[in-house]
């Protein structure tokens, strides 16, 4: 079985050129991006976010996205999400130039404080595409063909018109919020079998199998792991421009 590739993440400055357009890609450590200049539309599994200067974007382990940035660009700073998964994945912050100036010398310090000063938003809803990435994670059993006609929408319609606006097909997207909505749980210590079936798998078996696909590791061993939080005390602050090639964030150092 091949191995699930990661991007990198790398706390500090994140640079992104202008109407860069970024491919759907996982990251296994939680982080928070904080919008300092420009903006960009993220797509991920929670929905779609048009994000501005003072907006802050929660993603959790192993939830994926993909980004198209503004004509002006975008200056985001890539601090490490301390706290256990909040319900919505947009929050706003007074002054990010502050956060931005405390994670210079003490980024664990900056990640304290972004936990203290967030504020949570709920995410607005911009078409019905998102209201289906909504449902599909709020009951992700829903049947697609019967939420389809309750809208109005041929189902044809919906898996096209979705897949364009997520880059997934709405199963795809099910799938993926079935196995995320599993991982809490399993790293609780939960049963496997029952959580298997209340998650939507046919089995504990069926539910390892695409829990590999998404870790690279079993729910046993990833479970007997310390998952502890991305290294938040990097000796040198970093200026990342965002260049993925595969799926790896290439740095430089600040001044460089």
């Amino acid at each position: 079985m091949c191995q699930p590739q990661f991007a990198s993440t790398q706390t500090g400055l994140l640079h992104h050129a202008r109407s860069e357009c970024l491919t759907r890609h996982t990251h296994r450590e939680a982080f928070a991006a904080v919008v300092l200049r420009g903006g960009y539309l993220e797509t991920g599994d929670r929905g779609r976010i048009n994000v501005v200067p003072g907006d802050v974007v929660l993603h959790g382990p192993y939830e994926s996205h993909q980004d198209h940035v503004s004509a002006s660009g975008a200056d985001v700073l890539i601090i490490p999400w301390l706290e256990e998964r909040l319900g919505s994945p947009l929050g706003a912050v007074s002054d990010p130039d502050q956060l931005a100036r405390l994670a210079e010398s003490d980024m664990r310090g900056a990640a304290r404080m972004l936990v203290e000063e967030v504020s949570i938003r709920a995410l607005p809803s911009m078409d019905w595409p998102d209201m289906l990435a909504r449902d599909l994670w709020d009951c992700p059993g829903i049947g697609l063909g019967e939420w389809a006609e309750t809208m109005g929408i041929r189902p044809e319609t919906v898996s096209r018109g979705f897949r364009r606006a997520f880059g997934v097909s709405p199963q795809s997207f099910r799938a993926r919020v079935r196995l995320l909505r599993a991982l809490s749980r399993i790293h609780r210590g939960e049963k496997l079998a029952d959580l298997a079936a209340e998650c939507g798998f046919a089995d504990q078996a069926h539910l390892s199998r695409h829990f590999r696909t998404l870790t690279g590791e079993t729910p046993r061993a990833w479970r007997s792991e310390s998952n502890s939080p991305i290294d938040a005390e990097p000796s040198t602050f970093y200026s990342v421009r965002n260049a993925i090639i595969g799926s790896t964030y290439i740095a430089r150092r600040a001044g460089m």
